[in-house]
């Protein structure tokens, strides 16, 4: 069985319907940050060299430290936290998956491509927890975690370390996903990884095989991760940045209706009628095929404001 994967992006689909070129667009479709964090030199090795047991471990370090990792619970770097939501199905027997609705539905395409079958309520065997959840930006708590196999996609977290789940990352069958692409501002570094269970992530790693992660990923991953004083600089202004973006849009009668510090969800009468008009100023955004209401827009860089007031 197969589940329709809907996402933010698409930005060459957009160039083809509304002309232009692609550094001529803004898009405001997915939840990246906008500055990203600045990728210090790399050593020719990270290019030229397969990366060792070294660079993995660096890596781990630098994470358990930051995330506040418990001794008990393992970490596996991967290529992007969509290649771990790919492999986790396989960890255990298909049965019933519980996964909340409406969420980032890859989740639910994967457990399905592996013959689970899909449920938005009760109690399973498995359970997906996105966290804060993507679109909404709704929290979770631990004891909200009920599955044998149980993931919490943190991928949004970053932005508010405090609500982190990490601390439940000891509990048996209990995997928490990281990503580098959203707070960090680093998409096309393909980094990800996961939290959790020694048994499991012993599995995953046997999944990936040999050098599964770039050389240069770990070792920007590792700087981004030991440089904790970056780190509150965004947060600070990706909050302002949100009630900014909130203020404009609700002079132009959007409702907000949830999101996190990286993304902001309205309630508008026509999202398609809002998409298209901001489309033709070449700025792209998301709607979604459940809910013909919701407009999700990601924050800005900061020389784009005047060209998203103008188009608004």
């Amino acid at each position: 069985m197969s589940q329709k994967r809907d996402h933010g992006g698409g930005l060459d689909a957009a160039v083809a319907a509304y002309g232009g070129t692609r550094d001529q667009w803004i898009d405001l479709s997915t939840g990246i940050n906008p500055v990203p964090y600045p990728v210090p030199d790399l050593p020719m090795g990270a290019w030229t060299d397969l990366p060792d047991q070294n660079s993995a471990r660096d890596f781990e370090m630098a994470a358990r430290r930051f995330w506040s990792v418990p001794d008990a619970a393992d970490i596996l770097a991967a290529p992007g936290a969509s290649v771990l939501i790919a492999q986790i199905p396989r960890l255990a027997t298909p049965g019933t998956v519980c996964i909340p609705a409406p969420t980032y539905n890859e989740h639910a395409a994967s457990f399905a491509a592996h013959g689970w079958r899909v449920e938005t309520q009760g109690t399973a065997e498995a359970q997906v927890v996105v966290h804060p959840n993507n679109p909404d930006g709704i929290l979770r708590a631990r004891d909200d975690l009920r599955g044998a196999l149980t993931i919490v996609d943190e991928s949004f977290c970053d932005v508010a370390p405090a609500c982190s789940l990490v601390d439940a990352a000891t509990r048996p069958g209990t995997l928490i996903l990281k990503s580098f692409g959203k707070f960090w501002g680093l998409a096309g570094l393909r980094l990800g990884c996961v939290i959790g269970d020694a048994a499991l992530i012993a599995q995953l790693r046997e999944m990936l095989g040999p050098w599964p992660v770039a050389g240069i990923a770990l070792h920007v991953g590792a700087a981004t991760l030991c440089d904790v004083g970056w780190a509150a600089q965004p947060r600070a202004r990706l909050s302002a940045d949100a009630a900014r973006l909130d203020a404009l849009y609700g002079a132009h009668g959007a409702v907000p209706a949830g999101g996190t510090t990286l993304f902001r969800l309205y309630r508008v009468a026509d999202a398609a009628a809002w998409q298209d008009r901001l489309a033709r100023h070449h700025i792209w955004t998301r709607t979604f095929p459940y809910a013909s209401d919701w407009l999700r827009i990601g924050l800005p860089a900061p020389d784009h404001w005047a060209r998203l007031e103008a188009a608004l």
